[in-house]
């Protein structure tokens, strides 16, 4: 009796404590909401949205949100959500509280190219509001500027530059230190161009590889130099020769980086932070209380306009589907096919989604997952939902085999696509390990008993496995793809084989329907579902009730906490860099997996300057 109320007693303390700490954390949340929420002001009759967007622009932000952020002062995002951007600016444009938009390029420091021209159209459509548009930075990197080019006016402080320096596309690779270490990789792939696991088994770039990487890439940066000349009235190969004679020209120019970008036309004036705050004081206004101009942040802003309540008909469904596919869960930031397949069955069940649209944002990954993903998307269609693909950034590979069970694919067209090959990488390290004196021995009833020990020479008969099994997944793909694309698989082929094509091109193949944003895709559904009065819902995975709060809690405090000082706080640039993942060995290692499950629809060159 006594060790029964013992444990009574041990269960009433914890009890007791887990109140007690609920509390405590409930009476800081209170306190940082409410004075957050003492700074909330309504919004002033005239001002300008002021866009900063800080870190890097994605379709699905990653982070989660944690207790110990309350105690952090202004905290920089490191991703901005590209939906967020694009819907503040294109609600303002129509808003007669919003007199100008305010383009803060110091935060962003990562962005591909296709996201910036989604903020580029939703720019261009304020634009037609014949509010005024103003960029400014203390310097601009590549996509900085290029993002800055869509604004009627341009600034840069007279200690800043603008590093244009063209795409290129470069990689390491370990061949050479591979054989240092004794290590082999066995590589299956079907694809002349399917260059993911090249790098594992070379020591330079295959001339298939550069063939075909070379042709997106040299068709992205036209596109580039095209809109920046289009948008800042300059001559045809104005930015072509500024960067292949800058040393030249800043060699024999004595004036500043910034006073030469203004000769150049890059920008219209050369300003410091003081004077541009008070040229923009003078332009919109002064801050109540504050030495700084007026202005409302998009967060802010966003807050305002949304509609805090769910709508229950009329809804278009969105997914985002963001990252490397792999088997089974994964949280934001990845795909997971298990995770993902619950989500379409949680969109399947609604009854309010008239339509669903897949995001999709991924240079693939495991050929089973997207397998798992596109036979969901298929069933939800079978049950009467309608569904539609809009590529984001990169869509191939594997992004693209999920795809396939859309009603219409669209793409930008500077989406990265296509990709459509497999392969399988088995690394094996028996002369690793006898270099050490090391030694494997043992016996197995078939000729297949060692294939997964990766302590021991593949025998002919694995190969064989192997390869057929990618052979296999390879026609799998041609045969879906052509299927959904109402051609013949020869057809498919030729534009197969693992080559990477932009969203141009990929409309020219038939392997896309329409060029076109995530707006211009909404507005496309609901047009075809005769929708007048709609919107559109975000089916995201289910979180507990404390993860809900707290997300709340962290996005009212971070809104409101944030000072529009900040418009003109400058950030160190960093470019876009991205190299191929050395997790790659460990995710080849075929332990406990079937063939089947080992092989990957990934594309190594979705990668965008």
């Amino acid at each position: 009796m006594l060790k029964y109320l013992g444990k009574i007693w041990k269960f009433i303390t914890h009890v007791r404590t887990g109140l007690a700490n609920l509390i405590f954390i409930l009476l800081i949340v209170f306190i940082v909401v409410s004075v957050a929420n003492s700074d909330k002001q309504p919004l002033p009759d005239k001002a300008p949205l002021l866009v900063r967007i800080s870190g890097k622009l994605v379709d699905q932000v990653t982070y989660e949100p944690t207790i110990f952020d309350l105690f952090e002062e202004e905290k920089e995002d490191t991703e901005t959500l590209l939906r967020d951007v694009t819907t503040a600016i294109k609600h303002a444009a129509k808003d007669n509280r919003i007199n100008g938009l305010l383009l803060n390029m110091n935060g962003l420091n990562a962005s591909n190219f296709s996201k910036l021209e989604e903020i580029g159209q939703a720019i261009e459509l304020f634009k037609e509001s014949k509010k005024p548009v103003i960029a400014y930075a203390d310097s601009y990197s590549q996509q900085q500027y290029f993002l800055a080019s869509y604004a009627d006016e341009i600034y840069i402080n007279p200690m800043g530059n603008i590093t244009i320096t063209g795409f290129g596309y470069y990689g390491s690779y370990f061949k050479e230190a591979a054989d240092k270490l004794s290590i082999k990789f066995h590589l299956f792939k079907v694809g002349n161009y399917k260059d993911a696991a090249e790098p594992f088994v070379r020591n330079s770039m295959s001339e298939a590889s550069r063939e075909h990487n070379s042709g997106w890439i040299t068709e992205l940066w036209q596109r580039y130099t095209d809109k920046v000349e289009a948008h800042r009235q300059l001559d045809s190969g104005t930015i072509e020769t500024f960067v292949n004679n800058l040393k030249d020209t800043l060699a024999d120019n004595k004036d500043s980086f910034a006073n030469l970008a203004k000769k150049t036309g890059f920008v219209d004036d050369v300003v410091s932070r003081v004077s541009l705050n008070n040229k923009l004081i003078e332009r919109f206004g002064k801050e109540k209380d504050a030495d700084f101009f007026k202005a409302i942040t998009y967060k802010r802003y966003l807050q305002e306009v949304k509609s805090p309540f769910p709508h229950n008909s009329n809804n278009i469904g969105l997914i985002v589907a963001s990252g490397t596919i792999v088997d089974g869960k994964a949280p934001e930031g990845r795909i997971g096919g298990a995770s993902l397949a619950k989500l379409i069955r949680k969109a399947q069940n609604d009854d309010s989604l008239e339509a669903l649209i897949i995001r999709v944002d991924s240079g693939g990954g495991s050929a089973f997952a997207s397998e798992v993903i596109r036979d969901e998307l298929i069933n939800a269609k079978q049950q009467g939902l309608p569904i539609y693909i809009s590529m984001s950034s990169v869509a191939a590979s594997g992004g693209y085999w999920l795809a396939t069970a859309a009603e219409e694919i669209w793409a930008l067209p500077s989406t990265i696509t296509g990709s459509i090959g497999v392969w399988g990488l088995l690394p094996n390290i028996s002369e690793s390990m006898k270099r050490v004196g090391i030694h494997n021995d043992g016996f197995g009833t078939t000729s297949l008993s060692d294939l997964y020990q990766i302590s021991r020479p593949l025998s002919p008969e694995a190969k064989q496995v192997f390869q057929t099994g990618v052979d296999n997944v390879y026609r799998q793909f041609i045969n879906l793809v052509a299927e959904a694309r109402e051609q013949t698989p020869e057809a498919i082929h030729k534009v197969a084989q693992g080559r990477v094509w932009t969203g141009q091109k990929a409309l020219e193949f038939g392997l896309v329907d329409q060029l076109g944003t995530l707006d211009d895709l909404v507005a496309s559904v609901a047009e075809k579902q005769q929708l007048s009065n709609y919107h559109v819902k975000v089916i995201r995975r289910t979180l507990s009730p404390s993860q809900e709060f707290l997300r709340a809690v962290m996005e009212e405090a971070n809104t409101f906490g944030q000072s529009v000082r900040k418009g003109i706080v400058g950030e160190h640039i960093s470019e876009l860099v991205d190299t191929l993942p050395l997790d790659k060995i460990q995710s080849a290692l075929p332990i406990d997996a079937s063939p089947l499950q080992r092989i990957y629809a990934e594309c190594l060159a979705c990668m965008i300057p």
